[in-house]
């Protein structure tokens, strides 16, 4: 499974985020036509304001035990795939693998 990538400036995690849901969690990978995986993640916020976005950074940044600070939505801020920056190690990257084997 690879919903992420590195980079010089870090690790890409690709999300495809579903706001409004009963719950937060991590709901397995989903493929999209062009055969890239993201992993995909529910939230209990509204797509209003940027609520959902705040609660994906705050729900990874506790999944990974890292700060909030070292996560960025680079790609896709209004639009439910999302392209994050993570400042992290790539073993920390792999927690959220396991999580859905």
């Amino acid at each position: 499974m690879l919903f992420f990538e590195e980079n010089q400036k870090g690790i890409i995690l690709r999300v495809r985020l579903t706001p409004n849901s009963s719950s937060c969690k991590i709901s397995g990978v989903f493929v999209d036509p062009n055969g890239d995986e993201w992993l995909k993640i529910s939230v209990i916020s509204v797509p209003e304001k940027g609520k959902a976005n705040q609660e994906l950074i705050r729900f990874l940044a506790a999944k990974l035990k890292i700060s909030k600070s070292d996560l960025q939505i680079i790609g896709g801020e209004l639009d439910r795939y999302k392209k994050i920056l993570v400042q992290a190690d790539k073993e920390q990257i792999q927690v959220l693998a396991e999580e859905i084997k």
